[in-house]
């Protein structure tokens, strides 16, 4: 993953990629988990009803069917961009805990307060978050949260989210906490605090397999 991507990612939570078309639930060693952070498990239904969140939005925001298609077109990778973040979140948050670094409700409301006076309000926060990072309005302050502990964690590094010495410490973290992700959602590089595609035969046959029986 490119530094400009990564640094996309933790600012903004959302970074496009191409997601098969599989049905099978979760891997022989955790049944029914997308991925186990720290011995905690993200289950498959978690992860699906967060992606169910952003399509809501989605559907509620653009009620033109046509166009409608054209965001889901342009966002097949969701499930797997955002299984990405929520791993990447419960990282960025144990870097974080490593440095002592903390975030109060109160700076995540004047955050979204200043962001809101920019975007013309509430609503168009929301809306922008939506179109151009992939969030649901639920999901709005714990992303702000996320983005001040990035802030917060460069800040006490003495760099920024762009540089080696950011992406080291997260890089510790996933170490720390052994992220292992479900093969059909690929895996996690802990050099790169990064989840990646894996090269797995019965992935792409299943995939095939799956896009035939829609054609």
């Amino acid at each position: 993953m490119h530094r400009r991507r990564r640094t996309a990612l933790v600012l903004s939570a959302a970074i496009a990629a191409a997601a098969p078309l599989l049905t099978a639930c979760g891997s022989d060693a955790h049944p029914g988990a997308a991925a186990v952070v720290g011995g905690q498990r993200i289950t498959v239904a978690q992860l699906e009803n967060r992606v169910n969140e952003v399509r809501k939005a989605q559907r509620a925001a653009v009620p033109d069917e046509t166009q409608y298609q054209q965001v889901l077109a342009s966002t097949s990778g969701l499930t797997r961009d955002t299984l990405h973040n929520m791993v990447l979140d419960r990282v960025l948050h144990r870097a974080a805990q490593d440095e002592g670094i903390t975030v109060t409700r109160k700076e995540v409301l004047q955050m979204r307060t200043g962001l809101e006076q920019q975007a013309g309000g509430a609503k168009g926060l929301e809306t922008a978050w939506l179109q151009k990072y992939g969030i649901a309005p639920e999901q709005l302050d714990d992303n702000l949260r996320l983005q001040l502990e990035a802030q917060k964690l460069a800040s006490r590094l003495g760099t920024d989210t762009s540089q080696p010495a950011f992406w080291k410490a997260l890089s510790q973290a996933s170490e720390e906490l052994h992220v292992d992700l479900n093969p059909r959602y690929g895996s996690w590089d802990v050099q790169k605090s990064s989840r990646v595609d894996a090269k797995t035969p019965w992935v792409r046959e299943v995939t095939a397999g799956a896009q035939q029986q829609t054609t």
